[in-house]
């Protein structure tokens, strides 16, 4: 009998042949995430354990057979951080999909790694409370994925990413052992913040089984408003004049000419804007009330001052979801003029315009067109960049966009990735930003937690 066919054998008597998939056709679809640019390979088998000692249960016999696990949620993902390599185990949580505990007098909740975000959002607000994490994909990206990505959204610039609601985790280490770490108080500072440690670590040091996590209070229905600038400068020095004011709304969006035409187009409608609109940008106050309008008062005004040529707000509910809708609409509306490849990249608030004007120059240099939408709250931008999908040659000069605009965006003293994480995608560009030192850190903590090199191996970097 063959290792492989000894360790397929094993799994299935440990967690029921149901759990363990080797047919090619269904293995395929669990091979990748969304990123067409990372590479994947041919996983031996998937398994979809349910509970914490099933998890254990194929980490132990992966590491008796030297096979390497690849972690998974739903797949996402844009960085190419789920995706399987030759030979491979690729593990699958979503059937650890329980909200094990609500607890309101704490506000914290215990969740599994299979929870999809919005269903979980869902059940806290029943109970009043709000999780505030907001992945443009949470109406299907799960709770372990945010984690193991540390994912963002579009109300990070109030409430922050995920690492800003974890209070503890779970986490199966590479012998099968179980850590728990974190906690369930408000303060607490014993020992390393292990449960940061872990959040974003994309997989590459255990396998996350819970976690328990921050709720806050639900907020107000939000107020929203929409400005129209004829200029990214005069945009930008908007988003500048927010951030020194001190105000923070619990959404304030972007998006330049390019998506705004795309978005109409998709919609059949106009946004209000002038045909020569260079861009929108889009905020919410979830105060309510007095505070609520007062907050978009100013916000108002100073898109004014910077020479807004449209500014306007609204307390209507349905009003305001039109509005935003705009902006979620993009990537959907971008598919009318091709397949598209989307960035991650996050720079000083103070420079965004210069990051959408570098955006500019690249689509002009390789012939494609690429929009630009973001969270101009905390400065975290997604140019995107549309290609033919039936051209190689094309997919080549979009390559060289995405690399193209990662280099901008170190110029201007941001970073890589924003929200989506490093994958397989970004290795070289991860050794860029952190330096020589950074890496060997990263080495000397991924050899201490995982020896054998068995979680997901060549994603973020290489040993």
């Amino acid at each position: 009998m063959s290792s492989n066919h000894a360790l397929v054998t094993r799994l299935r008597e440990q967690l029921g042949t149901a759990a363990v998939l080797t047919d090619t056709d269904v293995t395929d679809a669990y091979s990748r995430d969304m990123m067409p640019l990372a590479a994947s390979g041919k996983p031996l088998a998937v398994v979809l354990p349910s509970d914490t000692e099933g998890v254990q249960a194929v980490v132990k016999a992966c590491a008796e057979f030297e096979v390497p696990i690849v972690p998974r949620g739903a797949g996402s993902g844009l960085s190419g951080a789920a995706n399987a390599i030759d030979g491979c185990v690729v593990l699958v949580l979503t059937k650890l999909d329980q909200i094990v505990e609500i607890d309101e007098g704490n506000r914290l909740a215990v969740v599994q790694p299979g929870v999809v975000n919005l269903d979980f959002r869902n059940a806290v607000e029943k109970h009043g409370l709000f999780y505030p994490p907001d992945p443009s994909s949470y109406d299907w990206c799960t709770i372990g994925g945010n984690l193991s990505t540390n994912a963002g959204g579009l109300c990070c610039v109030k409430y922050g990413v995920t690492t800003d609601s974890v209070l503890g985790l779970e986490v199966v280490l590479a012998d099968g052992s179980v850590l728990k770490t974190g906690r369930r108080t408000v303060k607490g500072v014993a020992g390393y913040d292990l449960a940061r440690l872990f959040v974003g670590s994309e997989g590459t040091l255990g396998v996350i089984t819970q976690a328990t996590v921050a709720l806050k209070p639900l907020p107000q229905l939000p107020s929203t408003l929409v400005a129209a600038f004829n200029s990214t400068e005069a945009a930008g020095e908007a988003v500048a004049r927010v951030v020194r004011e001190g105000l923070v709304p619990s959404l304030m969006e972007i998006m330049d000419a390019t998506s705004i035409k795309a978005a109409e187009a998709y919609l059949k409608t106009d946004l209000g804007t002038s045909s020569d609109c260079k861009a929108l940008l889009l905020a919410q106050s979830d105060a309510g009330g007095e505070v609520a309008r007062k907050e978009l008062a100013v916000l108002e005004q100073i898109c004014v001052d910077c020479g807004a040529d449209l500014a306007y707000a609204t307390e209507d509910l349905e009003e305001g979801k039109m509005l935003l809708q705009a902006r979620r609409v993009v990537l959907t509306a971008l598919e009318m003029y091709g397949v598209w490849l989307t960035d991650d990249v996050c720079v000083p608030r103070t420079r965004i315009a210069e990051l959408i004007a570098g955006c500019e120059r690249i689509s002009e240099e390789v012939g494609l067109r690429i929009a630009v939408v973001g969270h101009a709250g905390d400065g975290n931008m997604h140019p995107t960049i549309v290609y033919a999908p039936d051209s190689e040659e094309e997919f080549a000069r979009a390559r060289t966009a995405f690399d193209a605009i990662l280099e901008v965006a170190l110029s201007l003293g941001g970073t890589v990735t924003g929200e989506h994480g490093i994958g397989r995608i970004k290795r070289e560009w991860l050794a860029k930003e952190i330096g020589e030192v950074g890496i060997r850190v990263h080495r000397q903590i991924k050899q201490a937690l995982d020896p054998g090199n068995l979680f997901n191996p060549g994603s973020m970097f290489s040993l």
